[in-house]
């Protein structure tokens, strides 16, 4: 214990705790995509989809108390980092051109990442408020109410780009701060990055308007 409270103490500490939560959200967004493209075989495969993933149950809510703990650790270290960066000596540190550089993706990180946790809210807020009456809908009809509200669906097509470019960086940074910082394997990483992101941004996107093409 007095290893870990060492470790967390110490700047790399906290950056490795980011990455490994945020290779758990990389993770996530993978899973939870390919179970939502489930809406491209309509809305009874989208409804199906959905009930096979209630019926796990005490897993399925195993998982939420998971991924709910690490963004909390996520956010409450990004926090923190950002402070101690802003507090430190205005001297930029040199960068390491294999591993990304200096990016826009990069520069507003910060940002993105407050964005996105706000979007996180909503989302989760406004879904939330829906499905209590679930017993009358179904998810299909839920997602179309809720997406059928112009300003929802605006916000929602803007955090998907807002996420893309906070994925992009996220990515590789994650890798290199668990020590994969190789010149034979960043460059990779760094393509890789880009593209999960675009398939992220575009995927998640483009979501809400298959559900309203098949309203």
């Amino acid at each position: 214990m007095t290893w870990v409270l060492r470790t967390l103490s110490t700047s790399i500490g906290k950056k490795q705790l980011m990455a490994v939560t945020g290779l758990l959200f990389l993770l996530f967004l993978a899973t939870h995509l390919l179970g939502n493209m489930s809406i491209y075989g309509g809305g009874p495969a989208f409804v199906a989809y959905a009930e096979h993933l209630h019926a796990l149950g005490k897993l399925l809510v195993a998982a939420e108390v998971l991924m709910a703990l690490a963004l909390i650790i996520h956010v409450l270290t990004a926090v923190v980092l950002f402070f101690e960066n802003r507090a430190a000596r205005p001297v930029k540190y040199a960068v390491d051109k294999s591993g990304g550089g200096r990016t826009f993706s990069s520069q507003t990180m910060p940002y993105t990442g407050l964005l996105v946790l706000g979007f996180i809210c909503v989302h989760l807020a406004t879904f939330s408020h829906h499905i209590v009456d679930q017993t009358t809908r179904n998810i299909f009809q839920i997602a179309v109410a809720v997406f059928s509200q112009p300003v929802y669906l605006v916000i929602y097509l803007v955090s998907m780009i807002i996420l893309g470019f906070h994925v992009r960086h996220g990515l590789w940074s994650a890798f290199q701060t668990v020590g994969a910082n190789h010149p034979k394997y960043m460059p990779f990483i760094e393509k890789l990055s880009i593209v999960f992101a675009v398939i992220v941004a575009i995927g998640f996107g483009s979501l809400p308007l298959i559900i309203l093409a098949m309203r």
